[in-house]
C-alpha cells in the first residue's frame, strides 16, 4: 500500500511521445498524483486525461502553471517551445522535466539551467537512454571498478527510420539555410549519444568529426513532395576525454537496423561491456560482458528488481524506459535525493554537439571546456 506524500503532475503535450513514453510512466507510478494535462487542442488533452487518469485538463500552459496542485511539470512539445515553456514552469517555483533538447543552442540552456537553482527547482532532461537497465548495470561496473581503468567508449546511435526518403522527416532546425549541409542526425540521435558517453566516461576534452548527407532527396514534413536538400543523416566524431579515454561517436538515420538502434560499448583494463538498446525478437536491449582472463562476451540477464515495476524486456522501449525515468525523477524530488540528468546536463550535451558541428565545418579539433561553467 502506498504511504507517503504523493507528487503532483502536470503534462504540457498530448502528441504521440507523451502517449507512448511520458503518461504511462506516470500512470504507472504509486507516488504521481496526474492534476492535469495541457494541450493547445482541448479533445486531445481531454483523450489522454480520460486515458491516463488525469483529473483536469488545460488548453493554456499558464492557467496549468498557476494551479497549486501541480508540483512538477513535464514539457513534451515540438523543439522550439521546450526552452520558453520551461522557463515559465520554473518561474512559477515547479520542478520541470524537459524533453531533449532543451534548447538547440548551449548558453540559453545554461540559462536555463542556473534560473532552477536559484529558484530552487529541479530538473530533468528527457534523455531516454539513461534509464535503459543495462546502461544503468554498465554505468554501475565503471563506478564500483569491475571494468578496470576505461580506455575506449563506443557509441552509435543507428538505424533506418528514414531510408526510404518518401518517410516525411522532421528533425531539421527550423529555417535552416539549405545553401550548405544542414546539422540534423547529429542533433536528433548525437545528443543522446553524447549524454550517454559523457555519463558513462567523464568530460570530453576535444573532438574531431564528419558530417554527410547520403540521401539527396527527401520528403520533410510540412512541404510539398521530394526536395533537393542537404540534411546531414549521418555523423561521425572521435573523442579524446579528459580522462585519457578515447571515444567513437556515430548517429545515422540511414542505417539499416531497427529503432532505437542504440549500442554503447566500453572497455577496460579489467573488462568490457556491450549494451544493445535495440527492439529486436520481443526484447527491448541486451547487455553482454567479458573480462580480462574470459574473453569471450556473455550474456547477462539482469534481475527482475533492476527493471521498473510492472515492466519486463517485453515491454515496448519507450515505456520501459520512461517508467524508470519518471520513476526516479519523482523519487529526487519527493525524497530529496542527488539530482541527476538535469538541464545542465542537457547544456553540457549540446555545447559537445555544437562543438561535433563546428569540428566538421572548419576540419579541425575543437577543444571543449571543462565542467564548471
Amino acid at each position: 500500500m502506498t504511504t507517503g506524500p504523493k507528487l503532483g503532475v502536470g503534462v504540457i503535450g498530448a502528441h504521440s511521445w507523451a502517449e507512448k513514453a511520458h503518461l504511462p510512466g506516470y500512470a504507472a507510478h504509486e507516488r504521481v498524483d496526474l492534476v492535469a494535462i495541457c494541450d493547445i487542442e482541448p479533445d486531445r488533452a481531454r483523450a489522454m486525461a480520460e486515458r491516463f487518469g488525469a483529473r483536469r485538463i488545460y488548453s493554456d500552459h499558464r492557467a496549468m502553471l498557476a494551479d497549486p496542485e501541480v508540483q512538477m511539470v513535464d514539457v513534451c512539445t515540438p523543439t522550439h517551445t521546450h526552452l520558453p515553456l520551461s522557463l515559465d514552469a520554473i518561474a512559477a517555483g515547479k520542478h520541470v522535466l524537459s524533453e531533449k533538447p532543451l534548447a538547440t543552442e548551449a548558453e540559453p540552456a545554461f540559462a536555463a539551467a542556473r534560473a532552477a537553482d536559484d529558484k530552487g527547482v529541479r530538473t530533468k532532461l528527457g534523455f531516454t537512454f539513461r534509464y535503459s537497465p543495462a546502461i544503468r548495470q554498465v554505468k554501475q561496473w565503471i563506478a564500483d571498478g569491475t571494468l578496470g581503468e576505461i580506455f575506449h567508449i563506443h557509441g552509435f546511435e543507428q538505424n533506418s527510420q528514414w531510408l526510404d526518403p518518401d518517410v516525411p522527416l522532421r528533425q531539421i532546425v527550423p529555417g535552416a539555410p539549405r545553401d550548405q549541409l544542414i546539422p540534423a542526425s547529429i542533433i536528433g540521435y548525437g545528443s543522446h549519444l553524447v549524454d550517454l558517453m559523457r555519463w558513462l566516461g567523464g568530460e570530453f576534452a576535444s573532438v574531431a568529426s564528419t558530417m554527410r548527407n547520403f540521401v539527396p532527396e527527401r520528403v520533410v514534413r510540412g512541404e510539398p513532395g521530394r526536395q533537393r536538400i542537404p540534411i546531414e543523416d549521418g555523423a561521425a566524431a572521435v573523442v579524446e576525454y579528459a580522462s585519457g579515454a578515447q571515444g567513437l561517436l556515430q548517429s545515422s538515420y540511414i542505417a539499416v537496423g531497427n529503432y532505437p538502434g542504440v549500442e554503447i560499448r566500453v572497455y577496460g583494463s579489467k573488462g568490457a561491456a556491450v549494451a544493445r538498446l535495440i527492439s529486436e525478437y520481443g526484447i527491448a536491449e541486451t547487455l553482454h560482458f567479458a573480462t580480462a582472463d574470459a574473453v569471450e562476451f556473455r550474456k547477462i540477464d539482469l534481475p527482475a528488481d533492476h527493471l521498473p515495476p510492472g515492466t519486463t524486456l517485453g515491454t515496448p522501449w519507450p515505456e520501459l524506459y520512461y517508467r524508470n525515468l519518471v520513476r526516479h525523477f519523482v523519487d529526487e524530488i519527493l525524497e530529496d535525493r542527488p539530482q541527476e540528468c538535469t538541464f545542465f546536463d542537457g547544456a553540457k550535451s549540446q555545447e559537445i554537439v555544437d562543438a561535433v558541428i563546428r569540428a566538421h565545418f572548419e576540419r579541425r579539433w575543437v577543444d571543449l571546456p571543462g565542467q564548471g561553467r
